[in-house]
Protein backbone atom coordinates (compact mmCIF):
# COMPACT_ATOMS: atom_id res chain seq x y z
CA UNK A 1 0.00 0.00 0.00
CA UNK A 2 1.37 3.77 -0.76
CA UNK A 3 0.36 5.70 1.87
CA UNK A 4 1.47 9.41 0.31
CA UNK A 5 3.67 10.48 -2.06
CA UNK A 6 6.28 13.40 -1.71
CA UNK A 7 8.17 14.92 -4.06
CA UNK A 8 8.90 17.74 -6.44
CA UNK A 9 5.09 19.27 -8.72
CA UNK A 10 6.06 18.82 -12.40
CA UNK A 11 2.35 19.49 -13.91
CA UNK A 12 -1.05 20.34 -11.58
CA UNK A 13 -4.26 20.04 -13.71
CA UNK A 14 -7.61 20.11 -12.16
CA UNK A 15 -8.04 16.51 -12.28
CA UNK A 16 -4.28 15.23 -12.20
CA UNK A 17 -1.09 16.03 -11.50
CA UNK A 18 2.30 14.33 -12.27
CA UNK A 19 4.97 14.19 -8.93
CA UNK A 20 8.39 13.67 -9.86
CA UNK A 21 9.85 10.83 -6.91
CA UNK A 22 13.71 10.09 -7.42
CA UNK A 23 13.68 10.82 -11.22
CA UNK A 24 10.03 9.08 -11.92
CA UNK A 25 6.98 11.05 -12.71
CA UNK A 26 3.63 9.57 -11.50
CA UNK A 27 0.56 10.49 -12.78
CA UNK A 28 -1.68 11.33 -9.75
CA UNK A 29 -5.45 12.09 -10.10
CA UNK A 30 -7.19 14.25 -7.72
CA UNK A 31 -10.54 15.75 -7.00
CA UNK A 32 -10.89 19.34 -7.88
CA UNK A 33 -11.22 20.12 -4.12
CA UNK A 34 -7.57 19.06 -3.94
CA UNK A 35 -6.43 21.38 -6.59
CA UNK A 36 -6.18 24.77 -5.05
CA UNK A 37 -4.76 23.50 -1.82
CA UNK A 38 -1.63 22.48 -3.84
CA UNK A 39 1.08 24.71 -5.04
CA UNK A 40 2.30 25.47 -8.29
CA UNK A 41 4.72 23.47 -10.93
CA UNK A 42 8.27 23.22 -9.05
CA UNK A 43 7.51 23.18 -5.91
CA UNK A 44 7.44 20.65 -3.16
CA UNK A 45 4.77 18.43 -2.83
CA UNK A 46 2.97 15.80 -0.60
CA UNK A 47 -0.12 13.75 -0.98
CA UNK A 48 -1.96 11.02 0.77
CA UNK A 49 -2.96 8.47 -2.20
CA UNK A 50 -5.24 5.64 -2.83
CA UNK A 51 -3.26 2.98 -4.92
CA UNK A 52 -6.10 1.30 -7.05
CA UNK A 53 -5.50 -1.58 -9.01
CA UNK A 54 -7.61 -3.27 -11.45
CA UNK A 55 -7.06 -6.49 -14.00
CA UNK A 56 -6.21 -4.24 -16.38
CA UNK A 57 -4.56 -1.44 -15.09
CA UNK A 58 -3.27 0.53 -11.85
CA UNK A 59 -4.06 3.91 -10.84
CA UNK A 60 -3.05 6.54 -8.30
CA UNK A 61 -5.51 8.72 -6.63
CA UNK A 62 -4.36 11.48 -4.09
CA UNK A 63 -5.73 13.76 -2.04
CA UNK A 64 -4.05 16.65 -0.18
CA UNK A 65 -5.80 15.98 3.25
CA UNK A 66 -6.07 12.67 4.82
CA UNK A 67 -9.43 13.35 5.84
CA UNK A 68 -10.36 13.35 1.94
CA UNK A 69 -8.65 10.47 1.38
CA UNK A 70 -11.08 8.44 3.93
CA UNK A 71 -13.97 10.31 2.25
CA UNK A 72 -13.02 8.76 -1.06
CA UNK A 73 -12.38 5.50 0.54
CA UNK A 74 -15.46 5.35 2.17
CA UNK A 75 -17.39 6.46 -0.94
CA UNK A 76 -16.01 3.47 -2.91
CA UNK A 77 -17.39 0.90 -0.32
CA UNK A 78 -20.74 1.56 -1.50
CA UNK A 79 -22.05 -0.53 -3.88
CA UNK A 80 -21.57 0.90 -7.53
CA UNK A 81 -19.47 3.83 -6.78
CA UNK A 82 -15.80 3.54 -8.00
CA UNK A 83 -13.10 5.20 -8.12
CA UNK A 84 -13.48 7.52 -10.87
CA UNK A 85 -17.13 8.16 -9.63
CA UNK A 86 -15.78 8.84 -6.08
CA UNK A 87 -13.41 11.70 -7.88
CA UNK A 88 -16.50 13.24 -9.70
CA UNK A 89 -18.69 13.37 -6.38
CA UNK A 90 -15.42 14.96 -4.58
CA UNK A 91 -15.01 17.01 -7.13
CA UNK A 92 -18.87 18.12 -7.79
CA UNK A 93 -19.34 18.55 -4.03
CA UNK A 94 -16.24 19.40 -1.33
CA UNK A 95 -15.76 17.35 1.64
CA UNK A 96 -17.17 19.57 4.52
CA UNK A 97 -20.64 19.89 2.22
CA UNK A 98 -20.63 16.49 1.35
CA UNK A 99 -20.20 15.12 5.07
CA UNK A 100 -23.47 17.48 5.29
CA UNK A 101 -25.40 16.08 2.76
CA UNK A 102 -25.07 12.92 3.23
CA UNK A 103 -25.83 13.21 7.51
CA UNK A 104 -28.67 15.12 6.47
CA UNK A 105 -29.56 12.69 4.12
CA UNK A 106 -30.46 15.14 1.55
CA UNK A 107 -30.82 13.25 -1.59
CA UNK A 108 -31.60 16.89 -3.54
CA UNK A 109 -28.08 17.94 -3.14
CA UNK A 110 -26.17 14.50 -3.90
CA UNK A 111 -27.93 14.04 -7.09
CA UNK A 112 -27.52 17.36 -8.34
CA UNK A 113 -23.61 15.67 -8.64
CA UNK A 114 -23.23 14.09 -11.94
CA UNK A 115 -22.85 10.34 -11.95
CA UNK A 116 -25.11 10.06 -9.04
CA UNK A 117 -28.66 9.07 -9.20
CA UNK A 118 -31.51 8.53 -6.98
CA UNK A 119 -30.90 5.06 -5.82
CA UNK A 120 -27.04 5.84 -5.81
CA UNK A 121 -27.78 8.77 -3.16
CA UNK A 122 -29.84 6.92 -1.06
CA UNK A 123 -27.18 3.70 -0.90
CA UNK A 124 -24.79 7.23 -0.20
CA UNK A 125 -26.75 7.56 2.80
CA UNK A 126 -27.57 4.59 4.17
CA UNK A 127 -23.97 2.92 4.20
CA UNK A 128 -22.18 6.20 4.93
CA UNK A 129 -24.44 8.80 7.14
CA UNK A 130 -23.01 7.42 10.46
CA UNK A 131 -19.47 7.48 9.59
CA UNK A 132 -19.65 10.92 8.24
CA UNK A 133 -21.03 12.15 11.10
CA UNK A 134 -17.60 10.99 12.84
CA UNK A 135 -15.87 12.20 10.34
CA UNK A 136 -14.30 16.37 10.33
CA UNK A 137 -13.03 17.29 6.58
CA UNK A 138 -10.44 19.48 6.44
CA UNK A 139 -11.62 22.81 5.80
CA UNK A 140 -12.00 24.26 2.50
CA UNK A 141 -9.17 26.62 2.16
CA UNK A 142 -8.68 29.54 -0.11
CA UNK A 143 -8.29 29.78 -4.22
CA UNK A 144 -6.98 33.15 -5.60
CA UNK A 145 -8.79 34.52 -9.09
CA UNK A 146 -7.13 33.35 -12.45
CA UNK A 147 -7.14 34.32 -15.65
CA UNK A 148 -10.88 33.81 -17.39
CA UNK A 149 -9.37 32.69 -20.46
CA UNK A 150 -7.02 30.06 -18.71
CA UNK A 151 -9.40 29.35 -16.33
CA UNK A 152 -12.33 28.11 -18.90
CA UNK A 153 -9.53 25.99 -21.00
CA UNK A 154 -8.60 24.33 -17.23
CA UNK A 155 -12.31 24.07 -16.65
CA UNK A 156 -13.42 22.59 -19.82
CA UNK A 157 -10.24 19.70 -19.84
CA UNK A 158 -11.72 18.68 -16.25
CA UNK A 159 -14.97 18.00 -17.19
CA UNK A 160 -14.04 16.13 -20.30
CA UNK A 161 -11.97 14.32 -18.16
CA UNK A 162 -14.76 13.46 -15.75
CA UNK A 163 -17.19 12.15 -18.94
CA UNK A 164 -18.72 15.40 -20.17
CA UNK A 165 -18.35 15.75 -24.46
CA UNK A 166 -16.15 18.79 -24.80
CA UNK A 167 -19.05 20.52 -26.71
CA UNK A 168 -20.93 20.20 -23.39
CA UNK A 169 -18.64 21.06 -21.34
CA UNK A 170 -17.86 23.99 -23.37
CA UNK A 171 -21.34 25.29 -23.21
CA UNK A 172 -21.45 24.60 -19.52
CA UNK A 173 -18.64 26.77 -18.32
CA UNK A 174 -19.72 29.30 -21.34
CA UNK A 175 -23.16 29.66 -19.31
CA UNK A 176 -20.90 30.15 -16.09
CA UNK A 177 -19.92 32.74 -17.39
CA UNK A 178 -22.46 34.38 -18.83
CA UNK A 179 -24.23 34.46 -15.31
CA UNK A 180 -21.56 36.77 -14.16
CA UNK A 181 -18.69 34.25 -12.73
CA UNK A 182 -15.95 35.92 -14.55
CA UNK A 183 -13.81 36.57 -11.38
CA UNK A 184 -13.97 32.58 -9.81
CA UNK A 185 -11.52 30.70 -9.15
CA UNK A 186 -10.91 27.49 -11.33
CA UNK A 187 -12.71 24.93 -8.60
CA UNK A 188 -15.76 27.13 -8.47
CA UNK A 189 -15.87 27.64 -11.91
CA UNK A 190 -15.80 23.91 -12.44
CA UNK A 191 -18.21 23.25 -9.67
CA UNK A 192 -20.62 25.75 -10.97
CA UNK A 193 -20.31 24.20 -14.62
CA UNK A 194 -20.79 20.28 -13.45
CA UNK A 195 -24.57 22.44 -12.12
CA UNK A 196 -24.97 24.01 -15.08
CA UNK A 197 -24.33 20.92 -17.26
CA UNK A 198 -26.99 19.02 -15.33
Amino acid sequence: MIEYISGELVAKHPTHVVVDVGGMGYWVHIPVSSFPRLGEPGTQVRLFTHHHIREDAEELFGFATSEERQIFRYLIDVSGIGPRLAQGILSGLPAAPLCEALVAGDLATLTRIPGVGKKTAERMVVELKDKMAKLIPAGSGGTAPIAASSADDEAVMALVSLGYTRFDAQEAVSAVRRRGGTDLPLPEVIRAAIQAAR
